[in-house]
């Protein structure tokens, strides 16, 4: 199992799904992996909605790694609220300009958050796009495939744009082993296939993508169907942590 396994083929990738899913970490991880391969990495806190998981508090990260943020305006202040920034356009198109860019939207939870996403479709769709719909078997409110694809419904509705596959993020932050990967595959499998999505990929712990990784989790791929295997780290931390 190769770290990095799965990687977007499109300048821009917004990353979406409900709330608690964990689209921040991963889009965090997939931020700093993007910088590590050498590409120009902007991340968009779009999260408008939840103060206390958004990737603008990971700015510090970030810019370790050369990646640049753009925020909402008031995020991380007691002023929060939906003002967007209005350089999220700009990026958008700058990062289509040329090869070596990629511009990753965090988005905000179910339709709510993607009410604002919204606001960027047109120039988002307009272009290359790729749109990750994120489920979490142990997210309690999206117990069963078809409540978790109603959410990406409304999220396409208010968005304006198409999911173009699913990520497979079922974890339990610094709990998860090889059981709640292996529960979380059958229901990403079969949110992919009702949605009529490809599965891109399913996270497992990085510390654990080694070279015994094939006999602690589930067979990947073609053979597994569970997509490619995306080591992830934990990043973001609850607020009583």
């Amino acid at each position: 199992m190769t770290p990095a396994a799965w990687a977007p083929a499109a300048p821009v990738l917004v990353v979406t799904g409900h709330y608690g899913v964990g689209k921040t970490n991963l889009s965090l991880n997939l931020a700093l992996d993007a910088a590590a391969r050498g590409l120009e990495v902007t991340v968009v806190d779009l999260d408008v909605v939840n103060p206390f998981f958004r990737s603008s508090d990971y700015r510090g990260l970030l810019d370790e790694a050369g990646a640049r943020v753009i925020a909402p305006v008031f995020a991380g202040t007691n002023l929060d609220g939906p003002s967007l920034s209005g350089t999220i356009l700009p990026a958008v198109e700058q990062a289509r300009a040329g090869e070596g860019r990629l511009l990753i939207v965090d988005a905000g939870g179910d339709d709510v958050g993607a009410t604002a996403l919204g606001r960027f479709a047109k120039t988002v769709a307009a272009g290359p796009y790729e749109m990750l719909y994120v489920v979490n078997r142990s997210r309690n409110l999206t117990q069963k495939p078809a409540e978790a694809v109603e959410v990406l419904r409304e999220i396409e509705a208010k968005s304006h744009l198409a999911a173009t596959a699913v990520a497979n993020n079922t974890h339990l932050q610094e709990d998860t082993d090889a059981s709640v990967v292996a529960a979380g595959i059958p229901f990403a499998q079969e949110v992919a296939r009702l949605a009529g999505l490809p599965l891109a990929f399913t996270t497992v712990p990085a510390d654990a993508a080694g070279q015994d990784a094939d006999r602690q989790f589930p067979r990947f791929g073609r053979d597994g169907g569970a997509g490619a295997p995306y080591p992830v780290r934990v990043y973001v931390k609850t607020p009583w942590q």
